[in-house]
């Protein structure tokens, strides 16, 4: 499924320039670019949570104006990113997500999550269920990336 969902992601991509990656077409900040750079971010930290637990993760609690901004880089195509700049690197994290997957013994492996306002807290996520996080996450963003992408020449993933 994650699979799946990568591959409509990167399709809205196909045939653009760096320039059209990087337009805004909607009223959202977002373009396909920056989603995909996005995306790629939050599976490699996911992934990384997988191994490392909390550590991985961003203690939000303690973030600065400058990471919150640098963050929010994360959504756009910066000068000096090129569209298969950004395809190749969420390549190579989408390969790192699916060995650490491959060689984990169980996906019941589980760590407790880091403080954030939006998580429960004292939960705990087994890598499935990070994995199921970076599906939604994957989909959710592709279905955005298809209403940037029609909005910006009219061609669609689907139908």
């Amino acid at each position: 499924m994650l699979a799946h969902q990568r591959h409509f992601l990167r399709f809205t991509t196909r045939d653009l320039t760096d320039e059209q990656a990087g337009r805004r077409t909607t009223a959202s900040e977002l373009c396909l670019g920056g989603l995909i750079k996005h995306v790629s971010s939050v599976e490699r930290g996911w992934a990384r949570f997988i191994l490392e637990g909390p550590s991985a993760m961003v203690d939000f609690s303690a973030m600065t104006e400058e990471d919150f901004a640098e963050r929010a880089a994360e959504f756009r195509m910066l000068p000096g990113d090129t569209l298969e700049g950004v395809l190749a690197e969420y390549a190579r994290v989408a390969e790192r997500t699916d060995e650490i997957v491959d060689s984990l013994p169980d996906l019941d492996l589980s760590h407790p999550l880091p403080k954030a306002p939006w998580f429960e807290p004292n939960a705990r996520w087994s890598a499935r269920r990070v994995l199921l996080h970076i599906v939604a996450e994957t989909a959710q963003h592709a279905g955005h990336a298809d209403i940037i992408r029609e909005s910006l020449d009219g061609a669609k993933s689907m139908g």
